[in-house]
């Protein structure tokens, strides 16, 4: 009886608590995101950095969670590999002490999601929840991106300010992880340039888009040949896109 009051006291505070990662005594650590295709299989692994409190009945107390864009956080898993009522069957939890693992067998586009693992400790007869950061879970097919750069507009060139913002639209890539970067040429030569990437925004088709902007001083544009905007993704080949002077005129 005992054992069930501290499982349903867990359940109770885990729908009540936000999803902030613990900065407290115990930490839990979860993979930032991965990626899956349809039908395909997923683990996601969560590790904390002392073991769950653990009860007579021998319950791990690790739940995990699953939070979609714009909705709120769903309890999956407690007790380390309970379902909770309503989970479909191929959401699976395992693992005890300090290592669990959300299992996520024939992946469907709906679990496309953040999902956070929760761990209960008793150390020194205190209560301690403690929640990890979250691992983003895509689900879908490796698209490459189309690239597009977009020069500085005449009239932010007309301006004194001195500035000159370039702008590189990537569009329709999967999974969310695309980085972008920028080089610049300049009497024959290439250099890397620094830009302010936004986060990916996923589609309803499922595909992501983002945005970067180069900042650059006006002498700086002027004395440029050209400028490249370069996707990267994994092991994916990359997509460039490049910007010549003489397109601008």
């Amino acid at each position: 009886m005992k054992n069930m009051t501290l499982i349903s006291v867990l359940i109770w505070t885990l729908l009540c608590c936000c999803f902030t990662e613990s900065r407290g005594q115990v930490t839990v650590t979860q993979p930032g995101a991965l990626s899956s295709a349809v039908g395909g299989s997923a683990r996601i692994t969560c590790r904390t950095s002392q073991n769950v409190y653990v009860d007579g009945g021998n319950n791990h107390y690790l739940a995990w969670y699953q939070q979609r864009d714009g909705e709120k956080p769903k309890l999956l898993i407690y007790a380390a590999s309970t379902r909770a009522s309503g989970i479909p069957e191929r959401f699976t939890g395992s693992g005890s002490n300090s290592d669990f693992t959300l299992t996520i067998s024939g992946v469907q586009t709906e679990d496309a999601a953040v999902y956070y693992c929760q761990s209960f400790h008793y150390p020194n007869s205190q209560h301690v929840w403690t929640f990890g950061g979250g691992t983003r879970l895509d689900v879908g097919s490796d698209t490459r991106p189309t690239l597009r750069v977009l020069p500085p507009s005449r009239k932010e060139l007309d301006k004194d300010n001195g500035k000159a913002t370039l702008m590189c639209l990537a569009d329709k890539g999967f999974p969310s992880g695309w980085t972008l970067s920028w080089k610049v040429g300049r009497g024959g030569s290439i250099s890397s340039s620094s830009g302010d990437q936004s986060r990916g925004v996923v589609g309803k088709d499922g595909l992501y888009s983002w945005t970067s902007t180069l900042s650059l001083t006006k002498d700086q544009w002027t004395s440029l040949d050209s400028v490249t905007c370069e996707a990267t993704q994994g092991c994916q080949a990359a997509v460039s896109e490049t910007l010549s002077k003489g397109q601008c005129s």
